[in-house]
């Protein structure tokens, strides 16, 4: 099995940790990040809702399932 080249996100990751951030900014960095993905998420998902005419009601239908 060959090595894996790291992406340019784990790059960028790995030079802010050669910074030897403190605990605070790593709980920050992890907040941001986390922040960041949700939004991601959940835009995909509106756009997903929005493009296939998913209505409150089929969404209210689901969580009752």
């Amino acid at each position: 099995m060959g090595a894996k080249k790291l992406s340019t996100l784990q790059l960028e990751l790995l030079r802010v940790y050669s910074y030897d951030p403190s605990e605070e900014d790593l709980l920050e960095i992890k907040e941001m990040l986390a922040k960041y993905f949700a939004d991601k998420l959940v835009a995909n998902v509106n756009a997903a809702i929005k493009e296939k005419n998913i209505t409150d009601e089929d969404l209210e239908s689901w969580l009752n399932e």
